[in-house]
């Protein structure tokens, strides 16, 4: 299966990328030369890794009748000192907020996404060391 994005630059550091028809600005920083319009290219990374697990594990737990009231990841990461800079630490931890929620089975949930399931996951773990964690909070 092919993909396709296309990436316009707009001026200074903004460019816009066109994909699937959904566009999203990209921007440096005002001391990079950017005007800061939007997100910089390398978090984005961080924040496919979050919709590509996030939308295996409510997908899995779906299918387990697990069905959180409220579910969100938070994802940090550490970068190389030399160029080029890239990802070496990743840290996923998955919030769930919901009644009668079983730990084994939101762990069996995020274990198939990082294992089996999630291509961004695949693909960033090549090049740094995840760690997940999982919080089932009130």
């Amino acid at each position: 299966m092919s993909q396709q994005a296309i990436v316009t630059w707009q001026s200074n550091m903004a460019f816009e990328a066109t994909l699937n028809g959904h566009q999203i600005i990209m921007d440096g920083d005002v001391s990079g030369g950017g005007n800061n319009q939007g997100p910089r290219p390398k978090i984005l990374l961080l924040a496919g890794l979050g919709g590509c697990t996030g939308m295996d594990v409510v997908t899995i737990l779906a299918k387990m009748k697990v069905i959180p009231d409220k579910f969100w990841m938070e994802i940090s990461a550490e970068m190389t000192d030399e160029h080029p800079k890239v990802y070496n630490q990743i840290k996923l931890v998955y919030f769930f907020k919901g009644k009668n929620l079983e730990f084994d089975k939101l762990e069996k949930a995020v274990k198939l996404s990082k294992e089996k399931y999630c291509g961004v996951s695949a693909m960033l773990s090549k090049s740094a060391e995840m760690q997940i964690e999982i919080k089932i909070v009130d």
